[in-house]
């Protein structure tokens, strides 16, 4: 347990009123009144009132000096993380010259009497490359390619001379098979960009269904096929008339198929979907043209600042300067410190510690959230020489520092479609849009966590042993991670010496709804932690780093309304219970915390939880199932779901019914 805080005063108001009054009849034996009505007492209380104040104050100086302490031993306070999306940026009209939005430029959501806009700014510049329809390929006699070369030599027969002379060809073979590819050369690569096929053919591909057709697209990615996202397809698998929109991935590069060059990109006939049907006749193309009508940029919920000027360097150690803008935030890359000289520029690092730094390292730390940039001190030996920790910039010398963000937080999680404003002009940009939520933004750390934290600190130090030094580390290589666990690996533990981290990334809510897949770490972060924790972790152990089991929990509940109320407000405010309650991210569970590992879902916790909306009268049936949030099965009814020890429970498509009284 916790060593009690020192109470350097334990009087409270009542000890002194009472004091005073002894005093009184001591001093003044003459004063006989001592009721609540007389003007002396009151005094008495008054002064009373305001010593206890003072007091109060008095016994706060503890929780100071530990602040002090804490600080002294190195802990810095864990800065905001800002949220990601990819922004999607839509031409008035398809490109004709090369556009360039420049890194640095902001979009957001829409500005409401009640909410503020949330701001995004890109990270990157995006080149948005106009290109056209160069080369058209079909299956020959062999079968198409499955992967690795783009396209082996005799796979695929050249229809370009076809489709200029407005010849109809088969897209695919006469009888197509899995593999099967037409191949499109785009006059040039289009890494990020919006492509659009106009696509004139004959409904030939009998038996698909158009809203699921079993097709893939696919563009070069240098080393492999990478899947395009289509965010339009009006023709249904190729079997009519339309357009079709390619989001092209961020590597698409030029290759050379049947000796042409050009940026391919493929529609791969795949294995269809469980219950849908494959194709039995290959479509027929008639027409087909392509496009540029937009491209996608990462934008980070911050404010990018690309250079400040800090100030001019004393020539003494220790040396610090504060930024303008804070608290700068993490997970955005490491800012470049840099001092004139008479060759130029300089360029200083940043470190975690002055510990390991020479008199000749240029070294600087960073204080994210107080926004401090600190130069190396100079400590005196036991000899009484002076040990230099760090280089000292050259007096005189003009200090500036490059690349940082700030803002960020959980309230740019923002759903998708939600930023939809451009703030900054850019030409012939007619809209934006994220197509997906955005994701990773997480709050800075509050005081009394940093003070929570601080004994973990002092424990770990930068070594891995226990399960908190693994998740205090992991937390601290990754602040846009929601919840860490760290567990026995293997079953019941039986894996000696290997420990499994479970990560939960902060994901967007809507009206308490979290989307599955937002669930999932992403890959940048598992592998920034992986790193981390491989460094700190005890020669012999291995380390394991992965999101927990998610368990589906559908709730259907029946509930009798109030007389007078409204059903549909009550259905809607029961929905949004169950989907907060049985969440494993913040605000869900019986604490307000995320539901907790391992624990199980029992109908009577819903039938309170759903008897405390306004508006019920009655909770009439309630009924729990199992789900599994990929494929959408669910398992038979229960009175209480039973978890795996690490595992967490997940909202899936609850159903109310609400009749009323």
């Amino acid at each position: 347990m916790p060593l009690p805080a020192p109470d350097l005063d334990d009087r409270r108001f009542q000890d002194l009123v009472d004091e005073a009054k002894r005093l009184v009849m001591r001093r003044c034996p003459e004063w006989t009144d001592h009721n609540v009505s007389d003007p002396g007492v009151t005094l008495i209380e008054t002064f009373a009132y305001l010593t206890d104040q003072l007091i109060y104050r008095l016994n706060r100086v503890p929780d100071r000096l530990h602040l002090a302490f804490l600080d002294l031993v190195g802990l810095r306070m864990l800065p905001p993380t800002p949220a990601r999306a990819e922004v999607t940026f839509w031409l008035s009209s398809p490109a004709r010259t090369a556009l360039t939005v420049s890194t640095g430029t902001q979009v957001g959501t829409l500005h409401t009497p009640a909410a503020e806009p949330v701001i995004f700014a890109t990270t990157g510049d995006l080149a948005v490359v106009p290109c056209s329809l160069a080369l058209v390929r079909s299956p020959g006699e062999e079968p198409g390619p499955q992967g690795g070369e783009p396209d082996p030599a005799g796979a695929s027969a050249d229809r370009t001379r076809d489709l200029a002379d407005g010849r109809p060809f088969p897209a695919f073979r006469a009888r197509p098979v899995i593999g099967d590819s037409l191949l499109l050369g785009l006059s040039a690569p289009v890494p990020g960009c919006a492509v659009r096929l106009d696509f004139s053919g004959t409904v030939r591909g009998v038996g698909v269904n158009p809203k699921h057709p079993p097709l893939s697209w696919e563009a070069w990615a240098g080393e492999k096929w990478a899947e395009c996202e289509v965010g339009l397809d009006s023709t249904g698998g190729l079997n009519t008339s339309g357009r079709i929109v390619l989001h092209v991935p961020a590597g698409h590069q030029a290759s050379v198929i049947g000796a042409d060059r050009a940026g391919w990109i493929r529609a791969r006939v795949v294995e269809p979907e469980e219950g849908q049907p494959p194709y039995t006749d290959s479509p027929v193309v008639d027409g087909l043209t392509a496009c540029t009508v937009g491209g996608t940029a990462q934008a980070i919920n911050a404010e990018l600042v690309l250079t400040e000027q800090l100030g001019e360097a004393e020539g003494v150690p220790g040396q610090q300067f504060t930024l303008r803008r804070k608290p700068v935030l993490g997970g955005y890359g490491a800012p470049v410190v840099e001092t004139s000289s008479d060759d130029g520029w300089q360029e200083w690092s940043a470190v975690e510690h002055f510990a390991e730094s020479g008199p000749y390292d240029r070294h600087f730390l960073l204080d994210s959230v107080s926004g401090l940039v600190l130069f190396g001190p100079a400590v005196r030996e036991p000899g009484g020489s002076l040990r230099q920790y760090g280089q000292v910039p050259e007096k005189g010398a003009a200090v500036r520092i490059r690349s940082y963000a700030t803002g960020g937080g959980a309230r740019g999680n923002v759903a998708a479609g939600a930023v939809s404003t451009l703030k900054s002009s850019v030409p012939f940009v007619s809209r934006v849009e994220n197509r997906h939520p955005a994701q990773g933004g997480v709050d800075g750390e509050t005081l009394q966590e940093a003070k929570r934290r601080g004994p973990l600190l002092m424990r770990t130090r930068n070594r891995a042993v226990t399960a908190e030094d693994y998740e205090v580390l992991a937390r601290e290589a990754a602040p846009d991670i929601a919840r860490v666990r760290c567990v026995p690996a293997g079953q019941n533990g039986s894996a000696t010496g290997a420990v499994r981290v479970l990560l939960v990334p902060a994901a967007t809510m809507e009206d308490s709804k979290i989307l599955f897949e937002n669930l999932v770490p992403p890959r940048e972060t598992l592998r920034r932690i992986a790193e981390r924790l491989d460094a700190v972790r005890l020669v012999g152990s291995r380390v394991v780093v992965e999101p927990p089991l998610y368990r589906g929990v559908t709730v259907v509940a029946r509930l009798v309304a109030r007389p007078r109320v409204s059903a549909e407000r009550i259905r809607d405010d029961a929905l949004r219970e169950l989907y907060r309650f049985i969440n494993p991210l913040a605000g869900g569970g019986p604490d307000g915390d995320g539901w907790p590992f391992g624990r199980p879902v029992q109908a009577g916790e819903i039938f309170g939880r759903l008897q405390q909306v306004h508006g019920v009268e009655l909770v009439e049936d309630v009924r729990l199932f199992s789900a599994d949030p990929v494929t959408g099965v669910r398992g038979a009814e229960s009175a209480r779901i039973e978890l795996e020890p690490n595992s967490l429970v997940f909202s899936y498509e609850h159903q109310i019914k609400v009749e009323s009284s």
